[in-house]
Parts: structure tokens; sequence; C-alpha cells
């Protein structure tokens, strides 16, 4: 009994070992690798504005601190945010990964949550490897420590930051205990600052307190080359400045360890 089958069998790609005179089939792509390629490219289009992400294989990792750092309440879905969940982690993976040999810290951020500003801060801080920090348009409020807390800071002259005290926002209860916890938080901040930096804490509290500058506020907005002459920011500087003296730390560093064996 004979079946009629209505899909013709397809020889596979290449010559026919039955018959070598028979014409050699040509490869046909996959279709399931094209559609992922295509979708891959679109996705990059509508994610990164581009058909193709440049990759560059490195031993330094990037990391941005953008928008407002976003601590224990999450912040409305159009704010631009650093979780700290995400980055508490990532810097210690940094830690761990020895192909990564270096650190370089990109802010753009208006502050943000004080206690996890903070704790990013300490961790970029404890790293034992090199760390460079590079200030574009703003770090501010929390993002001052968060700056300050690399090996090596650098900002770009027209990038500013906003020093000011701690302020809160929603219900405050008016008792001596909450304004204490407010001076203690404020002075952990100071010591960080001051330890981490140049700058002298006179001089620091004098920037934290100053009136006139803000519009109904108390505090200072600090420029470029004005962070870099209180001894707040290293140097002034861009992305090139930034790499050339975050390699330099590396081979420091690995010339230090060398010497030490």
């Amino acid at each position: 009994m004979m079946i009629d089958n209505d899909n013709p069998v397809v020889a596979p790609p290449g010559p026919n070992p039955e018959n070598p005179n028979a014409p050699v089939q040509p490869d046909v792509p996959n279709k399931k690798s094209r559609q992922a390629k295509k979708s891959a490219t679109t996705e990059n289009i509508q994610v990164m504005g581009s058909s193709e992400v440049p990759t560059a294989k490195s031993n330094i990792h990037v990391m941005t601190i953008i928008g407002q750092i976003e601590g224990h309440m999450v912040l409305p879905p159009q704010n631009k945010t650093t979780k700290y969940e995400h980055v508490m982690p990532q810097i210690a993976a940094i830690e761990q990964n020895p192909d990564i040999e270096g650190l370089l810290l990109l802010l753009n951020t208006v502050g943000g949550d004080v206690e996890a500003g903070l704790a990013i801060a300490e961790l970029i801080a404890s790293l034992s490897k090199p760390t460079v920090s590079l200030v574009l348009g703003g770090g501010h409020s929390i993002g001052v420590p968060i700056a300050v807390s690399a090996n090596y800071s650098f900002i770009v002259e027209s990038a500013s930051m906003t020093i000011h005290p701690i302020r809160l926002t929603g219900l405050v209860i008016g008792a001596p205990s909450s304004f204490d916890y407010l001076e203690k938080m404020q002075e952990r901040i100071n010591r960080f600052v001051v330890s981490h930096s140049k700058i002298t804490e006179k001089k620091w509290k004098e920037l934290l307190f100053k009136t006139g500058e803000l519009s109904r506020d108390i505090g200072t907005n600090v420029v470029g080359r004005d962070a870099v002459r209180y001894g707040l920011i290293d140097e002034l500087g861009g992305m090139a400045q930034a790499i050339a003296k975050l390699q330099e730390l590396i081979r420091t560093q690995k010339e230090t360890k060398g010497l030490k064996q």
C-alpha cells in the first residue's frame, strides 16, 4: 500500500554521497538565527539608539551613578535612578573578579537617599583595586561622598556639586532625639568627606552652612575649578585623563605587589 506524502524529501546541503554528479545543495541559513539577529538589532536601536553597540575587552570596569540614588522606598518609574541593590552586588563582583583590575565611576547624580549613598561610598572606598571617579554634569548632595570615595577624583569644568546639610521630607517628630539623629548622621557624612578628600573640616562646614548661594536654602553650589581649588576633587579633567590615571594606579599597584613578593 502506497501512502501519498505531500512533503517532498529535500536532500541535505552539500555533495550527495549516493550521486556525486548531482548538483550541490546550497546551505540555507537558519531562519531562527536570522530572526534572533533582527530582533537583537531592533532592541539595540530602541534601547541604545544604534544598530551596533560597541564592546571592548578591558581590564577596567565602568560603573555609572546617575539620576537619583534610590533607598528603601521605590521612586516613581519616570525617575532616573541608581538602585543600591543593583550597585552593591556589582562592587562585590568587581572585587572578586581577577580580570577586572580597576574601577571607573561616572557620576551625574542629584543625590538621593543618604544611607544608600553612604553605603555605596563605603563599599567603593574599601575596594582593594584602584578606583577613579569622574563627575559629569553634577555630583550633588550625597553624590559628593561617592565622588570622593575613589582613590583619585576628576571633575569636568562644566560640572557642579551642591553641598548642603541633610534634609528630611514628610512627617518629622519635633523631639530632641530627632535632631540628635540628624546631627549624628551629618557628622558621619562630614567625617567621610574630610577623610577621603583634601578639603579641611573648616572649609567643608563653611560650604555646608553658607547662606545666600541657594534660594530658600542653606549650602553652596561648587563648580568644577572651585571643587579642585577647595581640595574636594583632586583634578580637573575628562574621560581620557581619568582612564590614564586609573591605568597608572593599576601599574603602580602591580609594581608594589611585585616588590612585596
